[in-house]
């Protein structure tokens, strides 16, 4: 079993849909969360120590997680989608964009 972890600034549309659309994976186990102290689930300890991948929706994601937890990424991957804030939750194209590009690293 695979455990990734979607980060986005919320945790409302992106990240989200990543975790609904890759929990549909055989093998996998998906999660989301959120750099912001305002997200819906702001991303923990106990969820970076979780994830054997870490995928980032932007890179100031990026760099907010290396900024709060430098120590626990030291040996943790983390991919940078490059998928800008501008879908909604499930949106069709998002759905693609996320399948096409995190294919690329399972």
């Amino acid at each position: 079993m695979e455990n990734l972890l979607f980060i986005c600034s919320r945790n409302q549309w992106r990240s989200p849909t990543a975790e609904k659309v890759f929990n549909q994976y055989n093998g996998i186990k998906a999660r989301s969360a959120g750099t912001s102290p305002r997200a819906r689930h702001t991303v923990t300890i106990a969820d970076i120590n979780w994830a054997d991948i870490i995928f980032v929706m932007e890179h100031k994601h990026k760099q907010r997680l290396k900024a709060q937890f430098s120590r626990l990424l030291q040996h943790k991957p983390i991919q940078v989608l490059d998928i800008p804030d501008e879908y909604q939750y499930m949106d069709e194209a998002l759905i693609e964009t996320l399948v096409d590009v995190v294919n690329q690293y399972l």
